[in-house]
């Protein structure tokens, strides 16, 4: 089969044949990809930011924003059949230990990434994953429409539902930056709270986009954002900022956004944070970190996504065009999520 291989940091990855996976455990599934979502991760996984964390042995197969069909399952699955329309959660979790047994499988003690580990992810024909990860989807679902809502869409989803408690009616929610995550929290917030809606971002495009689905107002990000979000405020910045970008200085920017006795959500990442302890202690500022999602904000998630609620805004690429997607985005060129198609 095709697939989407990293051979050296700080290089392209390349399109190689390789076997097509098979089940080996009793609950393995094996998908046949309909979509995979290109992510800025893979960018920084391509940069050598994850090396350290993740150490996954090299060449492998990128892509942790996958959905399509069942295609083969190990003898034990019993909650799937082949045919079946599925999104994958990007972290398969073993469902025994106790961050589990509580719902929290980013914080799994066995979990595995396809993708971002020494797991091939879903840049290519065919995935393998386990029962677990697996969202049945209606069976007219085109994966392609739905596959980025597996990672870029949790996330999103994942910051917004933790924040609910923060956003009662007369609030603001800051959201810094609309593109592939920014653009499915504004939905997010839109469908679910009452909040009124401020994104920020550099790209008028972006901001259009924002206004069509769910934002309140719009701040281009020139250099006089954080005063402008000041003066929709009343000077003090907003209850809740969702900060869908923390780097180049964002970071900084979002902080300063934040109310006193507000809440700074970090979901980007790349940046670094410098802040006096006095500053956060003096004004009862939270800093909140965000990663990925469970499997429960999937499944909720694809609930509006099924309703119209959330819709993903997509450029689709063959496989065959994996580079330029992957050069697109980090150009800035891509509005919404860019989708590769097997």
């Amino acid at each position: 089969m095709r697939a989407v291989r990293l051979h050296s940091y700080h290089q392209d990855p390349s399109i190689d044949e390789i076997p097509e996976p098979e089940p080996i455990g009793p609950l393995d599934v094996i998908v046949r990809i309909g979509g995979a979502g290109v992510c800025r991760t893979d960018l920084h996984i391509i940069e050598g930011q994850w090396a350290e964390v993740q150490n996954p042995d090299l060449p492998y197969v990128l892509g942790h924003e996958n959905a399509g069909w069942v295609h083969a399952v190990g003898e034990g699955v019993t909650n799937l059949a082949v045919g079946d329309t599925v999104i994958l959660h990007p972290q398969p979790s073993c469902g025994l230990c106790l961050a589990c047994r509580a719902g929290k499988d980013m914080h799994c003690e066995n979990a595995f990434f396809p993708g971002l580990s020494n797991h091939d992810g879903g840049m290519a024909e065919y995935l393998r994953t386990t029962a677990r990860a697996c969202v049945k989807l209606d069976p007219g679902t085109d994966p392609a429409d739905v596959a980025a809502l597996a990672d870029a869409g949790i996330t999103a989803y994942h910051a917004v539902r933790k924040a609910l408690p923060l956003l009662p009616p007369g609030t603001t929610a800051v959201v810094q930056g609309a593109g592939g995550l920014g653009h499915i929290g504004i939905q997010c917030l839109a469908a679910l709270s009452a909040a009124r809606i401020v994104v920020v971002d550099r790209n008028p495009d972006a901001l259009g986009l924002a206004g069509k689905i769910g934002a309140t107002h719009t701040v281009l990000a020139d250099g006089n954002q954080v005063e402008a979000v000041k003066d929709l405020t009343g000077g003090t910045g907003a209850h809740v900022v969702f900060d869908y970008v923390a780097e180049q200085g964002a970071e900084m920017d979002g902080w300063n956004m934040t109310a006193p006795d507000g809440s700074y959500f970090v979901i980007g990442y790349g940046g670094e944070l410098r802040i006096p302890t006095l500053d956060i202690i003096s004004t009862e500022r939270n800093i909140v970190g965000n990663i990925v999602g469970t499997y429960t904000d999937l499944a909720e998630l694809m609930v509006l996504a099924q309703a119209g609620k959330v819709t993903l805004h997509t450029q689709k690429y063959p496989l065959d065009q994996a580079v330029d997607a992957l050069h697109d985005l980090d150009a800035g060129r891509v509005r919404g999520r860019a989708i590769l198609v097997p």
